[in-house]
């Protein structure tokens, strides 16, 4: 029964990781890569370029957040015990994870306006710097449990 709890824990833990792997790695890929490469191309072919990617990544976006949202929830619950300090700095790590999925569903819609990609643009640079504040929390917070 004992290595049941093992292997559920660690499943768990595996899905945390990767949905936060596919979720800020996604957006790190398409600012940091197919941004710049699309910026080559003029106007509509672009936007509708990148319409196109917006609609493919959204039920990854949604399937990490729920991932994220169903493994941290089980991480709470079945590892008690925390001090004032450690939940200090989960809650930070909480809402700029909430920033990060906000900034993913928002960038993962699509639009075809030059306004709309800029904002998507600014959307997931936010996400990436909030994303990369949450994994470093995330480590910290491994040091102090």
């Amino acid at each position: 029964m004992f290595l049941g709890a093992e292997i559920l824990g660690v499943l768990i833990r595996w899905a945390h990781i990767a949905s936060a792997v596919v979720l800020v790695g996604g957006v790190v890929y398409a600012r940091l890569v197919e941004a710049p490469v699309l910026g080559q191309y003029e106007g509509a072919e672009r936007f509708a370029h990148f319409g196109r990617l917006a609609v493919r990544y959204r039920p990854l976006v949604l399937a990490a957040i729920a991932g994220l949202i169903i493994s941290g929830l089980y991480n709470l619950l079945i590892h008690r015990g925390h001090t004032r300090y450690y939940h200090m700095w989960l809650g930070l790590k909480i809402l700029l994870a909430l920033h990060v999925f906000a900034a993913a569903l928002l960038a993962a819609r699509s639009g075809a306006t030059p306004e709309e990609e800029a904002r998507r643009l600014r959307r997931m640079t936010g996400a990436i710097i909030s994303g990369s504040a949450v994994i470093l929390i995330a480590a910290f917070l491994r040091v102090i449990y």
